[in-house]
C-alpha cells in the first residue's frame, strides 16, 4: 500500500488554508508553512490599545464557497463561525451632496434611490441589477468554478445558445462606460463603479463584467463574529483537525526542484522539507521575481508597474466617533473620481481628495456603541515603485483624510495611538507584490484571462491565492484553493502507482454550474 503523498503549502492565506483542508481531508500528508505568527494572510487583525482591529478584508460575500468547502470536509460553516446577514449593505456620502443607503433587498434600495435621485435613476438601478445578475450567472459556472479558461474556452463552455448572453455582458466595455447606460446621476455611477477598486483597479479601465460584484453583494453580505481573521482561524483549525500540520513563524526561502519536478522546500532556518507537491499561496509575483528560487520562476507573474493593482493606505484606530452617523460600512466619495484615479495610477501619488472607506467594526444596525470603537479607515494608493509614497506623504494623507471626514461632520477622538499601514509596509508583509494588494490589475477585456491557473508547467507545483484565477477577494481566493486541491487530486489519481492502492479518502470536488 502506498504512503500518502507529502504536500507542502506555502502561506496560510485563505487560498492555502482551503487547499490544505481539502487535501488533508482527502488523506494526504499536508504541512502548511507560514512566516507570520497566525493564519489569514491579508485577513489579519492588528492590536490598537486593548482592542484587535480587522486590518484587511471586512466584507464577506459568496458564502456558498465556504459552505461547500466545509460540507466537502464533513463539517458545517455555521458550526464554526457565527454569521449575521446584513440588511444595510453600506452608507454612501458625497460632500455637500447627499447620503444614500443601499440595502440587501433590491426593492428597498430602489426606494432609497428614488428618494435620492428620482424615478428614472430608480428604474436604471433595477435594470442594472438585472444586468449584474446576468453577468454573474453567465460566469459562475464556466469561469469562477472552473479552471482558468481562455476567451475561446469560455465561449465553448457557454455553448452556442449562451453566446448571446456572453455578448450581452459587454466583455469589451469598461465598467464606467457600461454604468452610463443605466445611470445619468454621476453620484450613482460613482457608487456602482466601486466594484473596480474592490478588485484593485480603476473603473475607467476595468471591464464591465466587474458589475457582478453588485449582484454578489445583493445575494448576501454577512458579518463574521470576530472578523474575517476569525474565519481564517476556523478554516485553519478544521484543517488541523483533519490532520494538516500548520507551522507558524516558518519562512520559505525556496522551492526545491530535482529531476524536473518539485521535491520540497528550503526554509530560512536551513531545514529542507521533502514534498512531492507544493501549493504556493504566495503572490504569483513572488515566484516571478525569483524569490522562491530560479527553477520556480517561470510559472510566476512578471508585472510591470503599470500592470499592478492598487495598493492602499489604512489607519486602524480606536476612537470616539461623533457627528456623522456611521454605518458598519460607510464610503465618503471624492469630488472627482477620474482625477482621483489619474493621480494614483498616472501620477503615482496619493490624491489630495481621496475616497475613504470606513469600517465601524463595533456597529450593527441598532444603536452606535458608547465610548471608543474600532475603526478601519482605507484609501486607495499606488503600489510601491520608483516614486512610492514617502512617510511624509502618508502622514499628509492621514491629515487630509481626517479633514475630509470632518467636512462631512465626522469627528474622531483617538483613545489610543492609531496604526497606519502604507504601500511600503504592504510590500514588506507580502513579498514580491511591491504593495499591490490584488495581483494583476483588471485592465481591459483580456485581463480576466491573464491570471495564472492552478496548474503550472513545473510538475508538482500548484498555485492558489488572490493573484491567480479566479481573482482577488476572500471568496475568490478561497475558490482558488479548491481549484488547486482539485487539480492536484486529479493529477494524483492519474498516476499509475497511485491508482490502485490509495490511503486517502475519496472526496467529491464539485465543478461546472452550481446547483442551488
Amino acid at each position: 500500500m502506498s504512503t500518502p503523498m507529502r504536500v507542502a503549502v506555502i502561506g496560510a492565506g485563505i487560498g492555502g488554508l482551503v487547499a490544505a483542508l481539502r487535501l488533508a481531508h482527502a488523506g494526504l500528508d499536508v504541512t502548511v508553512l507560514e512566516r507570520a505568527p497566525a493564519p489569514g494572510g491579508k485577513m489579519r487583525a492588528l492590536p490598537v490599545g486593548p482592542a484587535a482591529i480587522e486590518a484587511g478584508p471586512t466584507v464577506f460575500t459568496m458564502r456558498w464557497v465556504l459552505d461547500e468547502v466545509f460540507a466537502e470536509c464533513g463539517a458545517s460553516l455555521d458550526a464554526h463561525v457565527a454569521l449575521t446577514p446584513a440588511r444595510l449593505l453600506a452608507r454612501h456620502a458625497w460632500e455637500g451632496d447627499g447620503t444614500l443607503d443601499l440595502f440587501a433587498g433590491i426593492d428597498e434600495s430602489a426606494e432609497a434611490i428614488h428618494a435620492f435621485a428620482g424615478a428614472r435613476e430608480a428604474a436604471g438601478y433595477r435594470r442594472f441589477c438585472a444586468r449584474a445578475a446576468e453577468v454573474y450567472e453567465t460566469l459562475e459556472g464556466p469561469f469562477i468554478r472552473s479552471d482558468r479558461p481562455t476567451a475561446l474556452d469560455l465561449a465553448l463552455r457557454v455553448g452556442p445558445f449562451g453566446l448571446p448572453r456572453l455578448w450581452r455582458i459587454q466583455p469589451f466595455a469598461t465598467l464606467w462606460s457600461a454604468l452610463g447606460e443605466d445611470f445619468r446621476d454621476p453620484r450613482l455611477r460613482q457608487l456602482f463603479a466601486r466594484s473596480a477598486p474592490y478588485c484593485g483597479s480603476s473603473p475607467f479601465e476595468a471591464p464591465a463584467t466587474l458589475m457582478l460584484v453588485a449582484h454578489v453583494e445583493q445575494a448576501g453580505v454577512w458579518s463574521v463574529a470576530g472578523g474575517l481573521s476569525a474565519l481564517a482561524r476556523a478554516v485553519a483549525d478544521l484543517a488541523a483537525a483533519r490532520g494538516a500540520r500548520l507551522r507558524y513563524g516558518a519562512e520559505v526561502r525556496g522551492i526545491v526542484v530535482e529531476h524536473g519536478r518539485v521535491a520540497g522546500l528550503d526554509l530560512a532556518d536551513g531545514e529542507r522539507l521533502p514534498a512531492e507537491a507544493v501549493i504556493c499561496n504566495a503572490d504569483a509575483a513572488a515566484l516571478g521575481a525569483g524569490l522562491l528560487g530560479p527553477a520556480a520562476t517561470p510559472p510566476g507573474e512578471r508585472l510591470a508597474a503599470s500592470e499592478r493593482s492598487l495598493s492602499a493606505g489604512t489607519v486602524c484606530a480606536r476612537a470616539v466617533a461623533a457627528g456623522f452617523p456611521l454605518a458598519r460600512h460607510t464610503v465618503f466619495f471624492s469630488r472627482d473620481y477620474r482625477a482621483e484615479f489619474d493621480t494614483i495610477l498616472r501620477g503615482r501619488r496619493l490624491p489630495e481628495d481621496p475616497t475613504i472607506y470606513v469600517c465601524a467594526q463595533d456597529r450593527d444596525e441598532a444603536a452606535a456603541p458608547k465610548g471608543p470603537e474600532r475603526l478601519l479607515l482605507l484609501v486607495n494608493a499606488p503600489a510601491e515603485g520608483p516614486e512610492q509614497p514617502s512617510p511624509q506623504e502618508i502622514e499628509r494623507c492621514v491629515t487630509n483624510l481626517r479633514g475630509k471626514l470632518a467636512r462631512h461632520g465626522l469627528s474622531l477622538t483617538d483613545a489610543d495611538p492609531p496604526v497606519t499601514t502604507g504601500p511600503a509596509e504592504f510590500a514588506a508583509l507580502f513579498p514580491g507584490t511591491r504593495g499591490a494588494l490584488y495581483g494583476r490589475a483588471s485592465r481591459g477585456s483580456t485581463a480576466t484571462f491573464q491570471r495564472p491557473a492552478a496548474r503550472t508547467a513545473l510538475p508538482g507545483l500548484y498555485l492558489a491565492g488572490g493573484s491567480v484565477h479566479p481573482g482577488p477577494g476572500v471568496p475568490m481566493a478561497a475558490q482558488s484553493g479548491r481549484l488547486a486541491a482539485r487539480a492536484l487530486l486529479q493529477d494524483l489519481s492519474a498516476l499509475p502507482d497511485r491508482a490502485s492502492t490509495r490511503r486517502w479518502r475519496a472526496a467529491a470536488m464539485p465543478g461546472g454550474m452550481s446547483t442551488r
